[in-house]
């Protein structure tokens, strides 16, 4: 573990844990180890709450939750959408009606493929199998085919937009989009190189966390934020104690307090270990034998 310049010098009680999915609380291959899975239920049964703060819809943590047992609210899309444990909508944000049609048909004029985020729903013109394996392999659930997503705006919220296509096209695009969007929203990318996501100005996990703690009368200095990608950022800053796995981007760490090892090597463990959960006992060293004369 290595730690940033502005370094952690007080012991904190923390209150809350917030985690990131991919490339955080899960591995490379989807799954939480059994060392994370341990760490999250012991600070669970400390009374620490541990809130899931994902990119995905709350379909893909599903079965997380139920895993770990989680009975807080979570943050999903990106934080446009925060639901209860039960799975009640508790609060969402939705694009610009006028900006979501325009950006559809200026993606899609290129080439791109469009996923409209909508709760628990994505929505899409025509199937596209590439797409939907990859996001089915984080635990997405399927493309729901709609037809035109132009028709749809006005009438279904649109949380957000997932535009797909070759990495560097996309880079590429992510500069035409910043031009396209202006102070109605914002774009980000979430750890998956052909894919960029517009959303609604000023959302962010962080502005949820900041919407959660506030309603839960938690301060900043009583929260940990565990992340990996960009749109991590504001969510680590905010919280007192922001953590960033071993194999994120250099602007992700740097904006950390901590870094801890990577996702395949149980960071989150790790960061848990250190900062919420007791010292283990020291094991009592081994008593020479006694020397017996004959």
């Amino acid at each position: 573990m290595t730690e940033n310049t502005h370094t952690l010098t007080e012991q904190r009680t923390l209150q809350i844990v917030v985690i990131d999915l991919d490339g955080t609380l899960l591995n490379s291959q989807h799954v939480i180890t059994p060392r994370v899975e341990r760490a999250v239920k012991a600070a669970i049964a400390q009374g620490v709450k541990v809130v899931l703060a994902t990119g995905k819809t709350r379909r893909a943590a599903e079965n997380l939750i139920t895993q770990l047992g989680l009975e807080t609210p979570g943050i999903y899309g990106q934080g446009l959408t925060i639901y209860e444990a039960n799975g009640d909508l508790r609060n969402q944000q939705t694009l610009d009606a006028a900006l979501a049609r325009r950006l559809i048909t200026f993606a899609e004029d290129r080439g791109f493929f469009v996923i409209a985020y909508s709760g628990q729903r994505l929505l899409v013109r025509v199937n596209n199998p590439t797409y939907e394996a990859v996001l089915m392999a984080h635990h997405e659930p399927n493309f729901e085919v709609v037809g035109p997503l132009q028709n749809l705006i006005g009438s279904t919220p649109i949380n957000k937009l997932a535009i797909c296509g070759d990495a560097r096209a996309i880079k590429g695009l992510r500069w035409q989009l910043n031009l396209q969007v202006g102070a109605l929203g914002r774009v980000v990318q979430a750890g998956v190189s052909g894919m960029v996501e517009v959303l609604p100005a000023g959302a962010s996990k962080g502005t949820a966390l900041r919407q959660l703690a506030r309603e839960m009368s938690i301060k900043p200095e009583h929260i940990m934020a565990i992340g990996d990608a960009e749109n991590d950022i504001e969510m680590i800053q905010f919280a007192g104690v922001g953590v960033a796995m071993g194999q994120a981007d250099a602007k992700t760490q740097a904006a950390a307090d901590v870094v801890v090892a990577s996702n395949d090597a149980d960071g989150v463990a790790e960061a848990l270990e250190r900062f919420v959960l007791p010292p283990a006992p020291a094991e009592t060293p081994a008593q020479a034998p006694t020397e017996i004369s004959a």
